[in-house]
């Protein structure tokens, strides 16, 4: 535990989750934020990072209120924290989230892998804001067997997790996870834990533990069948018909068949089924053989994807702004068993890495079914000890690999086309898109200080190629969507020699906001506020034109390099925060500006590459024209070719393409000068 002398507190219960504010920052901010937060009595965050030790362990950030907002692990607790205190930590969310920062705490333990675990449980414990976790925090059903029990039991669950009773899923299809118990028990009879006959047998144990070893007798002179036992799927307990022992042979096969080895289970049910028949018990005989056929139903349904029984996992990841979706593809013995969608509550606004890294702990800190490989669609750093985290867990080595190439690669684009398609589901039934937009215009008018939402935002942008071609897009905005109905582009009329964004916007937003055009009803209302793309000169230069119109519209400039946001009653540029619904809003509103803008310069562009010589040659319209380049396919063998050899193109007369000829010569003689 950290020294009480550096650090305000002990750890305590999770205090409720912290909301991301939505007030502009700065790095400058953050780390002024940390140089000053020890301005009373108290040491700053960096006189207490340099007494902390060097061991490895779990950090804990709280802000002022003592919230845990973020739990990570560290080789060298010291190194770590100060890698945020003096901001070198280079993942976007970091500056925003020192500015909350008012104390930390820290667990010291002996080994990273212990680190690992530990980071996990108190994740779990605390959920801070800044960690990854699920978007919906809802608890997701598992199959779980009741090993603390004599006669263990299996049962469709969403409890928290009993150190006596083991877990496989979770399920994100609940009817999946009801349909294989359905299917387990008709292959291998185990009880129901809602059966009333069972818990009556476990009440009995709980009572007289003492009489376990003649609890078969006991059941067998005063219990009654249930009902799943006369229709084949109870193996009778509750009557005494099974012993212990062979009771737990069938929760073995249980086991292996929720863990996905099925083809060990077929083998000893064959064998079974053989020694029925050969002992002349056909009934038996025949029982298993329906078992076997339920096996090889399930197989039929399920994808052959390698040619080995190979077990992994493929998890892929589809990220928007600030929530992702997970897909994982569960391989077992080379088929795909089953797939588990989930959404996440980062995306991104966290590196990759690190939503792979916390969606893996997440994942695998709740389930038993570990395979002996899960490919994820990045390297992560730590990847060895989370390696050896999983294989601690599973008992068995397992590794995390990324695959580059291949069948693993192809699969793995194939989880992560999956989790697109789950999080655009997520999205469209929770309107979440329709929220985020709400959330990003009034987040708008806080941050510019602006009377009201922009529900109409107009931006312009320039493209050009060295002054030629030069071209402006204006894109609108209403209601934070795109209004197609009312972009507009502009050819530049000003004579350039070379690329002058300046006179171009000046141009542009002249002819937009011209009183003419404020009146053509085509062209919309007047916007409540106007994005230009660029830093300070641009935002300057659009001022300047709007105060000649004599026009007061709110305007700003955004800068792609640091995404930026320049308005004209500050020289320091807005930061908003990264991961914000006005940053994703302004950003889009940016790109699309950009994408409709270099869309008609190389219209334009193209237009002018297929104006040829040609038609500027007397006698050559769009039917000779066509006919020449289809016959000769370009230009350069136009151009080696002979007068005869043109004069052979059929509907070319020879006065034409003698013109044609000399008409060529002449261009190369102009070329070569």
């Amino acid at each position: 535990m950290a020294d009480p002398n550096t650090t305000p507190s002990k750890l305590q219960v999770a205090h409720p989750g912290v909301h991301m504010p939505v007030a502009p920052f700065s790095v400058r901010a953050a780390s002024e934020h940390v140089r000053e937060q020890g301005a009373g009595h108290a040491p700053s965050l960096v006189d207490q990072v340099a007494k902390v030790p060097t061991d490895p362990g779990c950090y804990l950030w709280k802000d002022a209120d003592g919230a845990v907002i973020y739990v990570g692990k560290a080789k060298n607790l010291r190194a770590r924290l100060r890698q945020y205190v003096t901001l070198t930590d280079d993942r976007a969310k970091i500056p925003l989230m020192m500015q909350l920062v008012a104390s930390f705490d820290y667990i010291v333990v002996e080994s990273e892998h212990e680190a690992l675990v530990l980071e996990r449980e108190l994740i779990a414990q605390y959920h801070p804001y800044f960690n990854v976790d699920y978007k919906d925090d809802k608890s997701y059903p598992y199959i779980a067997i009741t090993r603390g029990d004599l006669f263990p039991a299996i049962k469709y669950t969403r409890e928290r997790h009993r150190p006596d009773t083991r877990y496989y899923g979770p399920y994100t299809d609940s009817r999946a996870a009801r349909e294989t118990i359905d299917t387990l028990r008709k292959v291998c009879p185990v009880c129901s834990a809602s059966c009333a006959e069972w818990k009556r047998v476990r009440r009995l144990l709980d009572k007289r533990p003492a009489d376990a070893d003649v609890i078969e007798l006991i059941c067998a002179q005063k219990g009654r069948p249930c009902f799943d036992y006369h229709v084949g799927r109870g193996p009778g307990v509750c009557a005494g018909m099974i012993s212990s022992d062979e009771y737990a042979k069938n929760v073995r096969r249980v086991e292996r068949f929720l863990s996905g080895q099925r083809r060990e289970l077929t083998n000893e049910l064959k064998v079974d089924m053989a020694d029925a028949a050969a002992s002349l018990d056909f009934e038996r005989a025949g029982r298993i053989k329906r078992r076997l056929e339920v096996i090889d139903g399930l197989d039929d349904r399920q994808q052959v994807v390698f040619p080995t029984g190979v077990d992994l996992d493929l998890i892929g990841f589809y990220r928007e702004e600030t929530i992702a979706g997970a897909c994982v593809f569960v391989v077992r013995e080379g088929r795909v068993q089953r797939t588990c969608e989930f959404i996440l509550d980062k995306g991104f606004d966290v590196d990759e890495a690190e939503l792979v890294a916390g969606f893996v702990k997440r994942y695998y800190d709740e389930t038993a079914d570990i395979p002996g490989e899960v490919d994820v669609p990045v390297e992560l750093a730590d990847a060895e000890v989370m390696g050896g985290w999983l294989a601690a867990k599973r008992g068995r080595a397992c590794r995390l690999h990324h695959p580059q190439r291949g069948e693993k690669r192809r699969l793995l684009d194939m989880a992560a086309k999956n989790a697109r398609h789950a999080l655009m589901r997520y999205m469209m039934r929770t309107g979440y898109s329709d929220d985020r937009t709400n959330q990003a215009l009034l987040q708008l008018e806080s941050a510019l200080a602006l009377d009201a939402p922009p529900l109409r935002i107009e931006c312009f942008d320039i493209s050009t190629l060295h002054g030629a071609f030069t071209v402006a897009s204006m894109v609108v905005f209403t209601n934070g969507k795109p209004d197609k109905s009312q972009y507009r582009r502009f050819k530049i009329r000003a004579e350039l020699d070379e690329a002058n964004d300046f006179v171009s916007m000046s141009e542009v937003l002249g002819r937009r906001y011209a009183p003419d055009r404020m009146a053509d009803e085509r062209f919309g209302s007047r916007p409540d506020l106007l994005v230009v793309d660029g830093g300070k000169p641009q935002l300057t230069a659009a001022m300047r034109q709007l105060a000649e119109l004599g026009l007061d519209i709110p305007v700003c400039g955004l800068a792609k390099a640091d995404e930026e946001v320049f308005v004209p009653w500050d020289d320091t540029p807005i930061v908003l925060p990264s991961g914000s619904a006005s940053l994703y809003l302004i950003k889009q509103v940016r790109d699309e500006s950009h994408r409709f803008a270099i869309t008609f310069h190389r219209e334009l562009r193209g237009k002018a590459m297929t104006t040829s010589i040609l038609d500027e040659v007397p006698g050559v319209g769009p039917t000779r024209k066509k006919a020449i380049m289809r016959h000769f396919g370009s230009m350069k063998k136009l151009r080696a070719a002979r007068v005869e050899e043109i004069a052979a193109v059929k509907g070319v007369p020879a006065d034409v393409a003698r013109a044609i000829y000399e008409s060529l010569r002449a261009l190369d003689a102009d070329r070569s000068e």
